[in-house]
């Protein structure tokens, strides 16, 4: 049960985590990503430490002690990332925001074996490519030839910047096993507001926003913000940052589906490329479960 409980969290972060690509689009146009990071966690956190006092009653002393590392995770996962990614955003396409982004789960992977001392088996590795390679089959209609045309600006190298600061983001999550996630997220929010609070005064930031811009904040702070950050930072915990990074390709697919929804065609090899990335996730958490039955630390 336990194993089915992380994998929803996983799924349903990433679910979210797309409709903030989708939604994103429709804010960043009515403002910066210094605005649009300040409310969405403004917001957010009016919800989050009612939720973590009723869910989790945490000793608030306690958690509040382990404030430099709490703003660490905000410097990288509540601010840095959001703002590198809706920066990326002004200058990029989706089409290639999403394609970098793809690098993430093998980079986590990666610094995860390096630093953290985790294991990567040969179904683990298998498990990671054939999720790339789905990715990219959706990102490029099936032209996987296409990765290598691409012409990359500077949209494209703040994303790459963005997934850096996720990686280790989701890392130093993983040694935070002591504050509960909720809580911690909460901490995390609140430091950002403050380091943020002078940059966002100096942006001229006015509260006339379309009804779309307004809907788009107001989805991106709860669901995105609230349930993606705690369903994220629970599973990591348990799962280990590796095979939780995997899951990230998830992501393009849900944005896919979510483009269906609003109007949008979806081609064969994009359907193709969403059971690759399903298969790869399936194969890397398979692997976990009938080795140990137990998480991986």
């Amino acid at each position: 049960m336990q194993k089915y409980k992380v994998l929803s969290f996983l799924v349903f972060a990433n679910l979210f985590w797309a409709g903030n690509y989708v939604f994103g689009k429709y804010v960043v146009a009515e403002m910066t990503p210094v605005q649009m990071t300040f409310i969405r966690w403004l917001i957010a956190i009016i919800f989050l430490f009612p939720l973590a006092q009723w869910i989790e009653k945490p000793d608030w002393k306690s958690v509040w002690k382990e404030w430099k590392v709490l703003l660490a995770l905000s410097l990288l996962g509540i601010l840095g990332y959001n703002i590198l990614l809706y920066e990326a955003l002004r200058f990029t396409s989706s089409l290639n925001a999403a394609l970098v982004n793809s690098i993430n789960p093998a980079m986590i992977a990666v610094f995860a074996v390096w630093l953290l001392k985790e294991k990567l088996t040969r179904i683990n590795v298998l498990g990671l490519v054939v999720s790339l390679v789905g990715v990219l089959l959706v990102l490029t209609h099936g032209h996987l030839l296409q990765v290598f045309t691409v012409q990359y600006n500077q949209g494209d190298l703040l994303m790459l910047l963005a997934i850096a600061v996720w990686t280790f983001y989701t890392l130093i999550g993983k040694k935070m096993k002591q504050i509960p996630p909720i809580a911690a997220t909460a901490v995390s929010a609140a430091l950002g507001l403050i380091v943020l609070f002078p940059f966002f005064l100096a942006s001229g930031f006015t509260f006339r926003l379309s009804p779309s811009a307004t809907a788009g904040i107001l989805y991106i702070a709860l669901f995105p913000s609230v349930c993606s950050f705690i369903f994220w930072n629970s599973a990591v915990r348990d799962v280990g940052a590796s095979r939780a990074g995997i899951f990230l390709n998830l992501l393009t697919v849900f944005t896919a589906v979510i483009s269906l929804l609003l109007g949008k065609t979806i081609t064969l090899p994009q359907i193709i490329g969403g059971l690759f990335v399903i298969l790869g996730v399936y194969l890397t958490n398979r692997k976990a479960a009938a080795v140990k039955n137990l998480p991986a630390e």
